[in-house]
C-alpha cells in the first residue's frame, strides 16, 4: 500500500514537470490573428502574453474604429490561444494522472 503511494507521489511530481514544461513551451508558440480586412494584426503566445500588435496607418485616423478592431482582433487570438493551452495542458495532466477511483475529471 505504501509503495503504491508512493508510486502515485512520484507520478504526480512527475506530471507537475510536464505541466510546467509544458506552459514553458507554450510561450514559444506564437498565435497571429488579423481582422477581417487585415488592417489590424496580433501575435499573441499560446500562453495569451501579446507578443505583437501591427496597425493599418489608416485606422490611426478613426480612433473608434482602431478600439473596436484591437478588442475583437484580441479576444479572437486570446480565445484560440486558450483552445491551444487548454488542450496542451489537459493532455499532458491526463496522461499523467494515477488511476484514481472517483478521480475522472481530467478523461
Amino acid at each position: 500500500m505504501f509503495g503504491d503511494m508512493m508510486g502515485m507521489m512520484n507520478k504526480l511530481k512527475e506530471t507537475q514537470k510536464k505541466v510546467e514544461d509544458t506552459k514553458a513551451r507554450l510561450n514559444t508558440v506564437l498565435i497571429d490573428e488579423s481582422s477581417t480586412d487585415n488592417k489590424l494584426k496580433v501575435t499573441i503566445t499560446a500562453n495569451r502574453t501579446i507578443k505583437n500588435i501591427a496597425i493599418d496607418d489608416a485606422l490611426l485616423e478613426d480612433k473608434e474604429m482602431l478600439e473596436d478592431y484591437l478588442v475583437l482582433t484580441l479576444n479572437k487570438a486570446i480565445e484560440r490561444a486558450t483552445t491551444v493551452n487548454e488542450t496542451e495542458i489537459a493532455a499532458v495532466a491526463k496522461d499523467g494522472m494515477p488511476n484514481i477511483p472517483g478521480l475522472d475529471m481530467f478523461k
